[in-house]
């Protein structure tokens, strides 16, 4: 698969000058385009648009510096309509506009070309299973929070403490379905899984499609394949790692493709530092390419 991806960046990189084509992309690279930009994201840390957008000013920059074009052709040459949409574009990667990189002294900044490639860094193993689940509905409460990848979660950690005993209490009782007891689960607003990325967190439990709590949220979940991850270390950097390697190393190495919809992840403790025993559910589908390469 990592054959594929480095294909599709290949094409990527041959047509800077028009608007990125991600379904032809995605295609090349064996998957649907929704998994592309998720694994893309994961993969990269940022965003496929914010690469492509850094890619096309590195080099853009590189031809204001040059003086050969003037700046309206250097727009044109990458894609861009007006010189005031090529100057705000080449102002957010640089930090200044392409008049002023033409004076001498200007700093530039570069974004190289990517390439995925296979670091072996151990011999850790994944425990997964594959589960066909009905739909059913996550009842809790919901807030919206920023991704963290290292350390905790401020605001992820004030909505569960915002919750009340009575709450939890409640909560317990309504849950009926695999993952089973208090859960959370997030779902992702955009193709993004950089640092800071808003997401919707929830903290709830699982639940029948008919179970109706009024002063609740509900999130109904529609019936669908999922991989179910089984993992133990300190809380929260073993689970961080794990969703991390979810996407950066089982993803490429097995033939499943993410598919919309909520990641549900059920801890016991949650306590910092302490051995904890998660559960991580990553909704999926088969993939139809075949066999990764």
């Amino acid at each position: 698969m990592l054959e594929r991806l480095n294909e599709a960046l290949y094409h990527l990189e041959s047509n800077l000058g028009r608007e990125a084509d991600v379904a032809e992309v995605a295609r090349i690279a064996g998957v649907s385009e929704y998994h592309f930009r998720r694994l893309f994201s994961a993969l990269a840390g940022m965003p496929l648009s914010v690469y492509v957008r850094r890619r096309r000013m590195t080099l853009a920059g590189a031809d204001v510096l040059a003086g050969d074009l003037t700046l309206l052709d250097v727009a044109v040459r990458y894609g861009y309509g007006s010189g005031e949409a090529f100057a705000r574009a080449f102002r957010s990667v640089h930090g200044i506009g392409p008049g002023e990189a033409r004076r001498s002294g200007a700093v530039l900044t570069a974004q190289p070309r990517m390439s995925f490639r296979v670091v072996v860094e151990g011999s850790t193993t994944m425990r997964y299973r594959i589960v066909e689940k009905e739909p059913f509905r996550v009842v809790g409460r919901k807030a919206r929070v920023p991704l963290v990848h290292e350390g905790v979660n401020a605001a992820a950690t004030a909505h569960v403490e915002g919750l009340d005993a009575r709450e939890i209490v409640r909560l317990k009782e309504l849950a009926g379905g695999e993952p089973d007891g208090v859960l959370s689960a997030v779902v992702h607003l955009t193709d993004s899984r950089e640092e800071g990325a808003e997401v919707d967190y929830w903290v709830g439990v699982v639940t029948g499609t008919d179970t109706v709590v009024e002063e609740l949220d509900a999130l109904d979940v529609p019936a669908g394949t999922w991989a179910v991850f089984d993992n133990r270390g300190p809380y929260p950097s073993a689970l961080q790692e794990l969703w991390r390697d979810v996407f950066t190393q089982w993803f490429p190495s097995n033939p499943y493709a993410a598919r919309p919809g909520p990641e549900l992840l059920r801890t016991r403790p949650v306590e910092i530092g302490a051995e904890t025993d998660s559960q991580l559910w990553i909704p999926v589908e088969r993939d139809s390419s075949g066999s990764p390469a």
